[in-house]
């Protein structure tokens, strides 16, 4: 199967839209193919402000209609513990407000952008997708995010070289709760060093202390920028460290 097919298939689709690589792949070609299509992005304190403008400018680039999710995502309790399979229970809760509001809108098929290099072993998330019938293009078309960043690339997708950018819950260690001050703070952080040049990495939060992983090639720049870094992290946490296994070196 490839995606034409799959949009001759199922020509009327509600899409789950984040703005990152698969999603914005998965959305320009719905457009393409499909006959009838809406995207629906889940806000919440999960999410920075420049993944939902980065998602605003997508759509308005190409025409594309839009609903915005706003999601109390912190009013679960089970997310709040922070397990090790939190993802599912965050999953669930976004692709049911999709599903509901795809409803409302006359739609009953909702698909997201999962690729076929995501491994459900790795992602909890994923068993949330299957209880919920949400289905997965790319991964049913075999599409590798290589594959996708490929295809973005020769569509012209602006999308096409975005680095990868997990929620900001993904900085909280496991089992440390999650709360709306620790979801700012790391936010905060990583806007700074985003200002200062950094790309592709992550501040961790472990207890009071913020783990900066970041790759080799960006340790000079960190060494350069350690007192300005150290000044501005610690009006926020007790500790910054540098973790000296990089990123790319994982």
């Amino acid at each position: 199967m490839n995606l034409k097919k799959f949009f001759s298939k199922y020509p009327k689709v509600a899409i789950a839209f984040s703005g990152g690589v698969d999603s914005s792949y998965l959305l320009y070609t719905a457009k393409k193919y499909a006959k009838e299509i809406k995207a629906y992005y889940v806000k919440s304190e999960f999410h920075p402000r420049f993944e939902f403008d980065n998602a605003l400018k997508f759509v308005s680039d190409f025409d594309i209609e839009l609903k915005v999710i706003k999601l109390n995502i912190l009013s679960d309790k089970q997310i709040v513990l922070n397990p090790h399979n939190r993802c599912y229970f965050c999953k669930k809760q976004i692709f049911s407000a999709i599903y509901k509001e795809a409803s409302k809108d006359g739609f009953n098929i909702v698909i997201d952008g999962t690729n076929a290099s995501d491994k459900e072993n790795d992602r909890p998330g994923m068993k949330a997708l299957k209880e919920l019938s949400v289905l997965s293009p790319l991964k049913l078309c075999n599409l590798t995010k290589t594959d996708v960043r490929k295809l973005s690339k020769k569509e012209k997708l602006p999308t096409w070289n975005k680095i990868s950018y997990t929620c900001l819950a993904t900085r909280i260690a496991t089992k440390q709760k999650i709360n709306k001050y620790l979801l700012q703070r790391t936010e905060k952080a990583e806007d700074y060093l985003f200002s200062l040049g950094f790309i592709d990495f992550r501040v961790r939060t472990v207890g009071d202390t913020a783990k900066i992983q970041i790759n080799k090639e960006q340790i000079p720049l960190l060494v350069s920028n350690r007192k300005k870094i150290l000044k501005k992290l610690s009006e926020d946490y007790k500790t910054v460290c540098l973790d000296l296994e990089a990123r790319n070196e994982r």
